[in-house]
């Protein structure tokens, strides 16, 4: 499960897409079993090379910005009518028309299931509220490890109180 890190950066970069007017901007969630690779792609085009361009340039500005995260490599900026974009958890797919419907990544993925923006946002809740909630799990064992001490200082006192004779204490390991 990627992290909720992972789940914002992707979320910036689709709102990055939105603000340059990219068309049809589309995230696959990838099946696990079928891509070690990635866990997701987001699949947008733009109406001409320039336009492509600009949306790349916003999605890498937005998260070095806001996360301080550059992409792990980038391809195709230089012909700009598929433009690569490899942030390790995704990978941004900026297509011309043209190529987007001749290579059809959302055919080729027949596993991956589209979700929504809105859904990728109530991802990125859930995430974050296990992460919360791992984080409150340990200061409950350590709370419920204090409650068994002081458990067991009250039953040793009251064995001590019962027994007087007996000895409680435990003895020193002795010395080499």
């Amino acid at each position: 499960m990627p992290s909720p890190e992972s789940y914002q950066l992707l979320l910036a970069a689709a709102a990055a897409c939105e603000d340059k007017k990219a068309e049809e901007i589309r995230i696959l969630a990838l099946d696990p079993a079928e891509s070690g690779l990635t866990d997701y792609f987001l699949i947008t085009n733009g109406t001409n090379d320039r336009q492509n361009l600009a949306i790349a340039d916003e999605i890498e500005l937005r998260l070095k910005r806001d996360f301080d995260t550059l992409p792990y490599s980038v391809e195709g900026r230089r012909q700009a009518d598929w433009i690569l974009m490899d942030y390790v958890d995704f990978i941004v797919h900026i297509f011309s028309p043209e190529k987007r419907a001749f290579y059809g990544l959302e055919r080729l993925r027949k596993t991956a299931t589209s979700i929504s923006v809105a859904e990728l946002n109530a991802e990125l809740k859930a995430a974050v509220a296990a992460t919360r909630a791992a984080k409150k799990a340990p200061a409950k064992s350590a709370a419920n490890r204090a409650a068994k001490k002081a458990a067991a200082k009250s039953t040793a006192k009251k064995a001590a109180d019962r027994f007087p004779g007996k000895a409680t204490k435990k003895k020193a390991p002795a010395k080499k």
